[in-house]
């Protein structure tokens, strides 16, 4: 099988190709219309709004080198309120106008769309981890961020690489996200060798987590895990510091981002947290992995004044996807889109892509990095330097 890169990352020499390849040239056509739903009011505002700027980004680049199909790229945006309610409302607003959905970030949002989409034929690339939306694959519904049971396998690789054999997981029990992620930690952890001392269900409303740390501290356990989004994120790990719990603290990917950093402070320190590997690409060796990473964390961070974070690069990623496929089918055929992706071979910012007909997220676990903050930045971990630079150079 072929393997793309993303024709974004076409320099001078060839930005006239990256502009052509189907259509009729460079005669006048309506714009290609990409549709984006994402929370831009509600909890989930912090991350739906770092996903619209990158998407932004990306629309503002193709378009730069001559749009696709010799089409300008237009965006049709739209809020879910991080509702999912809402969210089919902003679906059902523009279904008849677009030729193919990005969004939302809030997986309860992404799930009540996905049928919807389906429905329609509508090809809809999510900026949602949970796993359901892909198992079972459903034809038309493609995910970009690495999925929750690929967090948790990386996290538990990184656990047994560390010689630790118990922790405790603490789990969102409202949050989709937060839930697949539990259960699959929970599947995972016998294949690993470690046994979970502690299994600590919360909801996205709880403002004290004292008792979770007192239950970890009269445990065995010598890590927790903690899967949360939004405000329980900082919440937690705040009080985590103020509780003076030893038991070292991992957090997931959704804290990836200045959105966390810059609340914590000098309390996260010392810190571990996930992320996807084009946060820490300034970390990478050279290649096209990290040719990609730069392609859209120099202008994004020129643009307004930080680094792309998680979300970002969700958007990013996503809108790549997106227009290959345009490119590959020659057309903004939903069915051709959509064979297209099933069919896509790519390197993003959130690593590289290989979607097929029975895999719609086309990641693997190899592409997420375990880090340790420093300094106020997100660094990888000694054994994660290594898991990537090995990751990067087989690419090539």
């Amino acid at each position: 099988m072929r393997r793309f890169l993303p024709s974004l990352v076409c320099l001078s020499l060839v930005v006239t190709a990256c502009g052509s390849g189907g259509g009729s040239g460079n005669t006048p056509q309506d714009p290609v219309k990409v549709g984006l739903i994402v929370s831009l009011t509600g909890n989930y505002t912090p991350l739906g709004s770092e996903d619209k700027k990158a998407v932004e980004l990306a629309v503002e680049q193709v378009n730069a080198q001559g749009g696709l199909l010799g089409r300008k790229v237009e965006l049709v945006t739209r809020d879910d309120k991080t509702a999912p309610d809402q969210g089919i409302v902003a679906y059902n607003q523009i279904k008849g106008e677009i030729d193919a959905l990005i969004g939302p970030v809030f997986s309860n949002s992404a799930l009540a769309v996905e049928p919807l989409a389906q429905r329609d034929k509508m090809p809809y690339l999510s900026l949602a981890p949970a796993q359901e939306q892909v198992e079972p694959i459903k034809s038309y519904i493609f995910v970009t961020p690495a999925l929750s049971s690929m967090y948790a396998e990386r996290y538990l690789q990184y656990i047994q690489a560390k010689g630790i054999k118990t922790i405790a997981v603490a789990w969102d029990s409202k949050s989709a996200y937060s839930v697949s992620g539990h259960k699959s930690m929970v599947a995972l952890a016998p294949k690993y060798g470690v046994t979970i001392a502690v299994d600590e269900p919360y909801e996205t409303t709880t403002s004290d987590f004292s008792p979770m740390f007192t239950h970890v501290r009269d445990s065995k356990a010598e890590a927790l895990v903690f899967w949360g989004s939004g405000a329980p994120g900082v919440t937690a790990a705040k009080q985590y510091v103020a509780s003076g719990l030893k038991t070292p603290l991992f957090l997931t990917a959704s804290q990836a981002s200045k959105l966390w950093l810059e609340p914590m402070g000098a309390q996260a320190e010392g810190m571990t947290v996930q992320s996807a590997i084009g946060v820490v690409g300034d970390h990478l060796p050279a290649g096209k992995q990290k040719q990609v990473i730069d392609q859209m964390a120099g202008p994004y961070k020129q643009k307004h004044g930080y680094p792309p974070p998680q979300f970002a690069q969700d958007g990013y990623s996503a809108s790549l996807l997106l227009f290959e496929a345009i490119r590959k089918a020659g057309s903004t055929d939903k069915t051709k889109v959509q064979q297209a992706l099933e069919t896509m071979d790519l390197i993003t910012p959130n690593g590289r892509f290989r979607y097929s007909p029975t895999d719609h997220s086309g990641l693997s676990p190899e592409f997420i990095s375990v880090n340790t903050v420093k300094n106020g930045q997100f660094v990888p971990t000694e054994w994660a330097k290594e898991q990537l630079t090995k990751t990067v150079n087989a690419q090539g």
